[in-house]
């Protein structure tokens, strides 16, 4: 898929843990685990709003996106 999810670098940064931050967020662990290892099909602009403002940082923080490779080999 070509948007990466970060969210374990910023977890990192803050020195936070998925728990900490899904209990601040008002989220399960099981849903910001889908997340944050990339098998989430949509994030809500809320639940991305309250990331980072939890984690205080900017949506291009957590998200990115990448080309896919497209090469016939």
């Amino acid at each position: 898929m070509p948007i990466v999810v970060d969210i374990g670098v910023m977890l990192a940064r803050r020195k936070m843990s998925v728990g900490e931050l899904a209990d601040r967020v008002g989220i399960t662990p099981a849903n910001l685990a889908v997340l944050k290892n990339g098998r989430a099909k949509a994030v809500r602009f809320t639940t991305l709003a309250a990331l980072c403002d939890v984690l205080m940082c900017q949506p291009g923080d957590l998200l990115r996106w990448e080309a896919e490779d497209t090469s016939d080999d």
